[in-house]
């Protein structure tokens, strides 16, 4: 195998630095597995990383893209053979382990999910770790009780990926799902997702939050954090379920006691970097199944691989809609 293309970030003068460069297999991190990635994605994490909005590379150098879906081309580990079609999300890829931006990679066999029947690879990056995290996110709340009986669900952040394919998925399971954005333009598409209600973060009066407000949610995808999480949790039914995937809007999260036990409202922390792959497994396979998201190729565009750069503004800017999947193929 000669050289390949890859996409590495890294931290020159205190300053992160970004472009494209030719590797070599010999070059990657260890792993039981070889890769011919096929597609990655486009996450918040990996435009934070590639820009240096955030701190998020734990070493000097790395080649980026915390996603990927692709052929194993070579595998040490029994479990994947040759040929076989594999993703994987979260972990240390992209972060501490050379990740998905590469038209190869070699990585831990522990960290590989063989592609759910019915996901195609491209569908599996249209999902990526956004469309992981929103059903890690749903399946912990059935599993904290919530079902469609128990009443509306509300996805904030609700354009983001995260946001599109919860509603989708959501709305897929038979929820009512209520939609919160901060962008007007956008009822249409989110009501075409499934949204049966929108409403905008500019008809809340934030400044002013009760203890215990209305009781309107059975359960929450909240991605904001901040103000918006403290009035998803006053707002929450008896016995509702909150999954706390984001902080889009803060970390910071000033609210009081009294829903948790005057309502008996459950906070989830999801984390899906580290979810363990019997979880993992089963999450995927869910969105391969009954969970699937209907409306993926509404939802997310496709960029050739050098057209990677050009994309990460949107989401640093807050101009993000649904998902972008990179093909590594393509350029």
């Amino acid at each position: 195998m000669g050289k390949f293309k890859a996409f590495k970030i890294q931290e020159v003068d205190k300053k992160i630095q970004a472009a494209f460069v030719e590797c070599a297999l010999e070059e990657l991190d260890p792993g039981e597995v070889v890769v011919r990635v096929a597609y990655s994605d486009v996450n918040y994490k990996d435009a934070l990383a590639a820009t240096g909005k955030g701190r998020i590379l734990r070493r000097a150098a790395c080649i980026g893209g915390i996603d990927l879906s692709g052929t194993v081309v070579s595998s040490s580990d029994a479990r994947f053979a040759k040929g076989d079609a594999v993703l994987a999300t979260g972990y240390d890829l992209g972060v501490a382990h050379h990740g998905g931006y590469a038209e190869y990679a070699r990585v831990p066999a522990d960290w590989l999910v063989k592609l759910p029947g019915g996901l195609t690879l491209w569908e599996a990056m249209a999902l990526g770790t956004a469309g992981f995290t929103a059903g890690l996110g749903i399946v912990r709340m059935e599993q904290n009780g919530l079902k469609p009986a128990n009443g509306p669900v509300i996805v904030t952040g609700a354009t983001g990926g995260v946001g599109s394919i919860a509603i989708d998925a959501l709305a897929r399971l038979g929820y009512r799902v209520a939609a919160l954005t901060g962008k007007p333009q956008e009822t249409d598409y989110l009501k075409s997702l499934g949204a049966k209600e929108v409403l905008l973060r500019s008809d809340l009066d934030l400044s002013k939050l009760k203890p215990l407000d209305r009781a309107q949610w059975a359960g929450a995808v909240e991605n904001l954090g901040g103000d918006v999480l403290a009035w998803v949790a006053s707002n929450m039914q008896v016995g509702g379920t909150i999954a706390s995937i984001g902080l889009a809007a803060s970390m910071s999260l000033n609210t009081t006691v009294a829903p948790f036990i005057l309502r008996g409202v459950s906070l989830l922390g999801i984390d899906s970097v580290n979810c363990p792959m019997a979880l993992r497994t089963e999450v995927w396979r869910r969105l391969a199944g009954d969970m699937r998201p209907a409306h993926l190729k509404e939802t997310a565009r496709t960029v050739a691989f050098d057209q990677l750069p050009g994309v990460f503004g949107a989401f640093i800017e807050a101009r993000m809609k649904g998902r972008i999947v990179v093909d590594m193929a393509a350029g």
